[in-house]
């Protein structure tokens, strides 16, 4: 029985992202850098193939908020759109004001806690993180496809963005 080639993914990957100042605004220097900083890892290593586009990139990734929407507007490296995403925002909320809630937990357990303490938080933390990435996940099936550590970073990106609405 022979084995199926395996897809080339080199291509299907994010190699600049750009956040809508319009609709998710600016922030002080501390947000900016741990937004520049999740910028830059989701860009660093990624798998992202847009339904329909295998191959044919790499890609741009414009994000911003419509409405209650996280809206992913993908291009071609030069510019030319191939697809722009909606999701609602409503499926994250509970889990990104955990996340939120668990990490002021942990920073304030690293100034007092016990070692077992803090690795029971982070632990706590790393799970409602991933919790996120699933979700994310699969809000984007049938529209984009990307693997666990990508859906994880793509997560850390939405979890630094200020939301209206």
């Amino acid at each position: 029985m022979t084995k199926p080639p395996e897809q080339d993914d080199s291509q299907n990957r994010i190699v600049g992202v750009t956040l809508d100042e319009d609709s998710i605004g600016r922030s002080g220097p501390d947000i900016e850098h741990e937004r520049a900083i999740a910028i830059y890892d989701l860009i660093e290593q990624n798998l992202f193939a847009p339904d329909g586009a295998d191959g044919q990139g790499p890609f741009t990734l414009h994000i911003g908020i419509t409405g209650n929407r996280l809206m992913f507007d993908i291009r071609r490296e030069d510019g030319t759109p191939v697809v722009a995403h909606l999701l609602s925002l409503t499926p994250f909320r509970r889990i990104v004001k955990d996340y939120f809630m668990i990490c002021d937990s942990y920073y304030q357990a690293i100034r007092t806690a016990t070692p077992d303490k803090i690795e029971a938080i982070d632990m706590g933390r790393r799970g409602i993180h991933d919790e996120g990435s699933r979700t994310l996940q699969e809000r984007l099936k049938g529209k984009v496809r990307v693997d666990f550590e990508t859906s994880r970073r793509l997560f850390t990106l939405i979890t630094v963005l200020h939301w209206k609405g």
